[in-house]
């Protein structure tokens, strides 16, 4: 796939307005079946527990994983239709990263795996997810542009 298509992919996930208001250090960067997105943690992301809250873990491991795969998709939006995560250890702070790599695709159907670091490299998630191709075009009206 072409390298203007994964910098379109990129501009896509920045402009979405959930990582606008939400994660504004957000950061990522895709590569033929690939994706790594960081995020610099904030006291607003943690639990009452004083842990990195599951919804930031599971959407930084659905996302690496989607855009791996999307990396091969320049026609569609794809939909998540599932994703499992193992969760094995809590992090407070620091700069976590998400690496997601696409592990199998044919027309309709593709998998991605995707791990999440500490600012130790140390794993404290992983997970899997299948995606499929939706009936919406990417366009600039999604901010694939």
């Amino acid at each position: 796939m072409s390298v203007e298509h994964h910098r379109k992919l990129e501009r896509m996930y920045h402009a979405s307005n959930i990582n606008r208001n939400l994660y504004p250090s957000i950061t990522m960067e895709v590569s033929d079946g690939q994706a790594e997105i960081s995020l610099i943690l904030n006291p607003t992301y943690l639990h009452a527990g004083n842990g990195l809250h599951g919804s930031v873990f599971f959407k930084l491991l659905d996302d690496a994983a989607y855009f791996a795969a999307s990396s091969q998709i320049e026609d569609f939006f794809i939909v998540t239709t599932s994703f499992n995560l193992q969760f094995l250890r809590p992090v407070q702070s620091g700069k976590i990263t998400a690496t997601g790599q696409l592990k199998f695709a044919s027309r309709n159907l593709f998998v991605a795996e995707s791990v999440l670091k500490n600012e130790a490299g140390k794993e404290i998630a992983f997970g899997t997810g299948q995606f499929v191709k939706s009936r919406t075009m990417l366009s600039e009206q999604l901010g694939y542009c």
